[in-house]
């Protein structure tokens, strides 16, 4: 039998963020637990800023019946002459009955002792307090407070609880707080609770007094709202979806306001506008013709027949934080970009000052510039090498410049950004302005790369000489743990050196670059390197990559071409076929070292069959080819003349110059095969 089943938590105001962290979690943790506890059924979750509400429509009112089986020790051992033994005695209490209740069972080829017990399921009003209880204490919004005389925490104070089933409010208590068949209306209209009488009654309860209890209803209500005042004002409002989940989760009642702020801040760079109202006061910018308008969106959780005085409060609180960040501005421009200070700035301990990083990335930015001259001194028809290598080492040195603004202070998440406007205004070179704020680019999974060649250099910069400084003082990430962000960092180089084709041999740079800094073992770094293209190739058989890799290849630009090429070909349903000839080369050549030379001396070749296959081997490897693609079918193509080999020719014949010379074939194979992949390493 079913019936209804109402839970509501009532809570002080929930802090958005924390909640919204633990929110993916909520369902799957009550599910799990009705599920433990034989009691599931399916069911809505609801949230506002002051309660969180499990509605089932149908809700098992007891556990099903259930038995548990209970074997012991086999018949022969449990009985001596008809007697119960210790075993036979033992198994008996276990199971809480007499000897002569216990039965008999076959068990794989014994007879043991068996006992079969029913359960009858219990009811669940028992069991809701313990499974509520239970839940709570499972779910973990960061930090929990305590209040008044309750020893439990949560993340805010519990100040009333319903727990009702079909009509019967269940008599239990959590946190203190007794359940009861009351709540309370949006706290606009009043303090006072209301008292409900059935499940029904609860819900328009809610509805007249103004609480907005779905939050999909909210958030599309939002939306709508928004898109009518666009529609009004002419107006492109942004619509932030993290920003938008937080004004969900903090509105019982959101009504969608538009406010104004003066003209003269725009003036300052958008992106302190844009963060200035997201970050301290949840607004939404407003655009008009792409430009960002003095106008601002936010959602009120008033509930007023005269919304006039919430707008101009939010106004003042607006210009208030603008005025302080115009300040700042100007403050910040009379002093200009200024790189001494940095000197006072700790890096991390171990690895010198901001000042020092700088001069390092300056380093790595000219050797990476060097070492792909062709594509980076080309993007520039007005300035020759020898100026785009200045401006590039200056780019470098006031990378972090900008970290000193009183502006970067107040809104650290602006810096790079604010050094791209700071140059802008002291007239430096547009390239190198936007160099600055792009360094830092991609700084998170779906972000954008770095727009020009010259930004790509000095992001890579900032990347591997924080890659390269971290390691060498032993700061190197395992298992989850990355406080410095390593695996980003490689994320970053490896995308960005393939969107521009840049070489970048992880080996070579390394150790050409180490000299940088303190010993370390660059081989460690390597690999932390490859195990990202893991990850980052995370649709391509492993197996793939890792031939690749074991084929001796560093170059980051061509790993993703070797790996590509071979994915195509392994998809083939032809593969398999061809894939069984060469695997039983790497059979045949697995004690040979493939990385040596192997001469093949055409004058020992007897059999027509191996003339065959070295001239189409040479043939082969004689020719140039436009990619790994066509290379690596060209080599697979030699899977006929490799199998009459293997069928007309014996390799371990008694003369031994022959028995080389037919393996030194065989190995040359597999070595052209290995300048691409070492395909021993496949598995299809």
């Amino acid at each position: 039998m079913q019936k209804p089943l109402l839970i509501e938590i009532g809570v002080e105001e929930l802090p958005a963020i924390p909640f919204l962290k633990e929110l993916p979690n909520i369902k799957t943790k009550w599910s799990k637990i009705l599920e433990a506890n034989e009691l599931y059924s399916e069911f809505d979750f609801f949230y506002t800023p002051r309660r969180l509400v499990f509605w089932h429509k149908n809700f098992l009112l007891k556990q099903p019946n259930h038995f548990e089986e209970f074997f012991g020790a086999p018949e022969e051992s449990a009985f001596v002459n008809g007697e119960p033994t210790a075993a036979a005695i033992g198994f008996a209490k276990k199971c809480g009955v007499e000897i002569d209740k216990l039965e008999r069972a076959q068990k794989g080829d014994r007879k043991v002792l068996y006992y079969k017990k029913d359960i009858e399921g219990k009811e669940s009003k028992e069991l809701l307090e313990k499974i509520l209880d239970d839940f709570l204490k499972s779910l973990n919004f960061g930090k929990s407070m305590r209040w008044g005389n309750c020893e439990e925490s949560f993340i805010r104070p519990i100040r009333w609880l319903t727990v009702m089933l079909g009509d019967e409010v269940l008599q239990l208590q959590l946190f203190g707080v007794k359940s009861n068949s009351f709540t309370y209306p949006h706290r606009s209209l009043t303090s006072n609770k209301f008292t409900f009488s059935s499940v029904g009654n609860y819900f328009e309860e809610l509805v007249r007094g103004f609480v907005v209890l779905s939050q999909d209803e909210r958030y599309e209500k939002i939306i709508n709202q928004i898109e009518a005042l666009e529609a009004i004002s002419d107006i492109s409002v942004e619509k932030d979806k993290e920003l938008l989940k937080e004004v969900v989760a903090i509105t019982e009642h959101p009504t969608v306001l538009m406010g104004n702020f003066d003209e003269l801040f725009l003036k300052l760079p958008p992106e302190v506008i844009i963060t200035s109202m997201k970050e301290n006061q949840r607004y939404f910018p407003v655009f008009e013709n792409d430009k960002l308008s003095n106008h601002f969106v936010f959602v009120s959780n008033a509930v007023s027949n005269d919304y006039i005085l919430i707008v101009k409060g939010n106004e003042k609180v607006l210009q208030a934080r603008l005025s302080d960040a115009l300040f700042f501005y100007e403050n910040d421009l009379k002093k200009g970009l200024q790189t001494e200070g940095l000197k006072s700035i700790v890096f991390i301990e171990g690895l010198g000052s901001l000042y020092d990083k700088s001069h390092r990335e300056e380093r790595i930015g000219t050797y990476l510039a060097n070492v792909n001259k062709k594509v980076f001194f080309a993007q520039r028809d007005d300035l020759n090498e020898e100026e785009l290598g200045a401006l590039l080492s200056r780019a470098l040195i006031l990378a972090k410049a900008d970290l000193l603004s009183e502006m970067v202070g107040e809104f650290p998440e602006l810096q790079g950004i604010i050094g791209y406007y700071y140059a802008l205004e002291a007239k430096e070179d547009k390239t190198l302005a936007l160099s600055l704020k792009e360094q830092y680019l991609p700084n998170s999974e779906d972000s954008a790369l770095p727009s020009t060649i010259f930004s790509a250099i000095v992001a890579v910069s900032n990347k591997i000489d924080s890659l390269m400084a971290l390691f060498s003082i032993g700061k190197i990430p395992t298992g989850t743990k990355d406080p410095f962000a390593l695996r980003r960092a490689v994320n970053g180089v490896i995308k960005i050196v393939l969107k521009y084709n840049l070489k970048f041999n992880i080996r070579t740079v390394f150790a050409e670059l180490s000299a940088l800094y303190a010993p370390f073992d660059i081989l460690q770094l390597e690999s932390f390197f490859i195990e990202r293209l893991y990850q980052l190739f995370d649709k391509v058989n492993p197996s793939i990559i890792t031939a690749v890799v074991e084929g001796g290849e560093r170059d980051i630009v061509e790993i993703a071409e070797k790996i590509e090429a071979l994915k195509n070909i392994t998809q083939e349903e032809s593969f398999k076929d061809v894939f069984s000839t060469f695997k039983r080369v790497a059979n045949i050549i697995k004690d040979v070292n493939c990385d040596a030379e192997h001469t093949v001396y055409e004058v020992l070749l007897q059999d027509e069959a191996e003339k065959t296959l070295y001239e189409a081997y040479i043939k082969t490897v004689s020719k140039e080819y436009e990619n790994f693609n066509e290379k690596l079918r060209a080599l697979f193509a030699l899977k006929p003349s490799i199998d009459m080999f293997f069928d007309n020719v014996m390799v371990n014949v008694e003369d031994q110059k022959i028995k080389q010379n037919r393996l030194n074939i065989i190995a040359s194979i597999y070595k052209a095969f290995k300048s691409i992949a070492d395909i021993k390493e496949i598995s299809v």
